[in-house]
């Protein structure tokens, strides 16, 4: 019996507490989330349109991920495949660490030290996030060159929809 109530309240807190894709899919960023601060690893504050801004005229993947995610860390070998097999697409790392000192901590240990990093200081609540509708992480989307969201959603680096999505912008 109470193997059964076990396996119950596992299965309700599962589907309570897992990604859900959104109902509408968005193509484009509100003002509010464009003007979503950020820190970069010297601490120094940017915005998301800035970030974007960056990267306009190519092809951006959006990471979203954190050091203390057991499933972002599973799929980390993953992310840097696909990073790997498009070498002329840029990514982003965006992390949602719970302090500077466990984003710089998190860098180091797990090697992302040479990538396009930053945070968000103001915590997971933000209008950013809460613009894209994020739930859980890890996340991914793909931006495309004129800075719109071509890939909404996608909770996989293995998601052929994020290649695919790829390949079609290179067309």
């Amino acid at each position: 019996m109470k193997k059964l109530v076990f396996i119950f309240m596992i299965s309700i807190f599962g589907l309570s507490y897992s990604q859900e894709q959104p109902k509408v899919l968005k193509t484009s960023f509100s003002r509010e989330a464009l003007a979503q601060k950020l820190e970069d690893e010297e601490g120094k504050n940017t915005t998301i349109q800035q970030i974007l801004d960056q990267h306009k005229g190519k092809i951006l993947v959006i990471d979203f991920w954190a050091g203390w995610c057991r499933d972002c860390l599973k799929a980390l070998p993953k992310a840097e495949e696909l990073e790997r097999n498009n070498p002329n697409i840029d990514f982003v790392f965006l992390s949602l660490e719970r302090s500077k000192e466990g984003f710089d901590k998190s860098l180091e240990r797990f090697n992302m030290k040479d990538k396009d990093n930053y945070w968000f200081a103001s915590g997971w609540k933000n209008d950013f996030n809460n613009y894209v509708d994020l739930n859980w992480i890890p996340r991914y989307m793909v931006i495309d060159q004129k800075s719109s969201i071509a890939k909404y959603y996608a909770i996989s680096p293995e998601d052929p929809d994020i290649q695919e999505t790829i390949n079609r912008l290179l067309k």
